[in-house]
């Protein structure tokens, strides 16, 4: 099973347009010690022709000129990619569905409340119809379904019920069932052929057990990594929100994520979705090092990985 990580970055990007944070400022500067990142996004396949998209973001075309793998065949209209995978209901992991309407026929797969969503409060799925055959397929943890002919099995997984903006503020979470609901899943993808399996958690609410269990003993984990500090934004005079009001857990603190992610057993362990204030985006920083120092891995555009 081969994975590329097609986009590292959280929302916004890195740079982030609108952003002079000094991890922004340094990027834009061409400071050799961090590198500019595209939305988060994995692409996944079994034998290097047929692709899979773990998250549809702004950023796709660029994504998919970036690597010459997704580039269009040899017929007029084609592409290797067929299927999109959704973790959740997010502006930065559904807006390039929108780019892919030029296509004949698209599989997306994402949790229910997601596919509501993007039925009504952010009606991607209306605006499409007129374009492409879109194809909608629910997600349920627990239910796994195939991929490239069943040679990879994907098991989903819950992740968190946190809505996304535009549709928290129009769903009561006591009426809507949004506080059991499967807002955010992670996806554990099992190649059927040689047991290789990596899992793509990139939107972490809390560490559950559930999550422990889903990581451990897998050959290669890819974690959101967002912030480093919970109060990350605060400290830099951004926003009054901390990393759990945005649906994610931090990584150092206790009952960060580090904490749990030193004691799992998987062979790779990598930090994606990566916020732009965060100082691991800075290779040369204490934090980035304390990660390596553990055999932990800090995610960037074009890591390509063979499990």
């Amino acid at each position: 099973m081969l994975l590329k990580v097609l986009g590292s970055a959280a929302g916004g990007g890195f740079p982030q347009w609108n952003c002079g944070c000094p991890n922004c400022r340094r990027v834009r500067m061409q400071d050799p010690s961090l590198r500019a990142r595209l939305h988060n996004s994995l692409a996944v396949s079994d034998d290097g022709s047929d692709w899979v998209l773990i998250n549809a973001t702004p950023d796709i075309g660029a994504q998919i000129e970036a690597h010459a793998e997704l580039a269009p065949g040899s017929t007029i209209r084609h592409s290797p990619i067929s299927t999109v995978l959704l973790t959740d209901g997010e502006l930065d992991h559904t807006m390039g569905l929108l780019h892919l309407r030029e296509s004949s026929a698209i599989d997306v797969y994402a949790a229910a409340p997601v596919l509501d969503a993007l039925m009504d409060d952010f009606p991607v799925r209306q605006i499409l119809k007129p374009y492409a055959s879109y194809r909608w397929h629910e997600v349920r943890p627990q239910e796994s379904f195939p991929l490239f002919g069943g040679r990879v099995m994907v098991y989903p997984f819950f992740l968190g019920s946190k809505p996304p903006r535009y549709a928290s503020v129009l769903r009561n979470p006591h009426t809507d069932g949004a506080s059991t609901s499967p807002w955010v899943v992670g996806y554990r993808m099992v190649d059927q052929r040689t047991g290789g399996t990596a899992v793509y958690a990139p939107g972490v609410e809390s560490w559950s057990n559930e999550l422990h269990a889903q990581l451990e003993a897998a050959d290669c984990v890819l974690v959101d990594g967002t912030f480093w500090h919970s109060d990350e934004l605060r400290r830099l005079d951004i926003s009054g929100l901390v990393a759990s009001d945005m649906g994610h857990v931090p990584i150092a603190g206790p009952g960060g994520s580090l904490e749990h992610l030193s004691r799992i057993s998987a062979g790779r362990k990598i930090y994606i979705h990566i916020n732009n204030t965060n100082p691991i985006l800075d290779e040369a920083s204490a934090e980035n090092r304390s990660l390596r120092e553990l055999g932990i891995e800090v995610g960037y555009d074009g890591l390509e990985l063979e499990v």
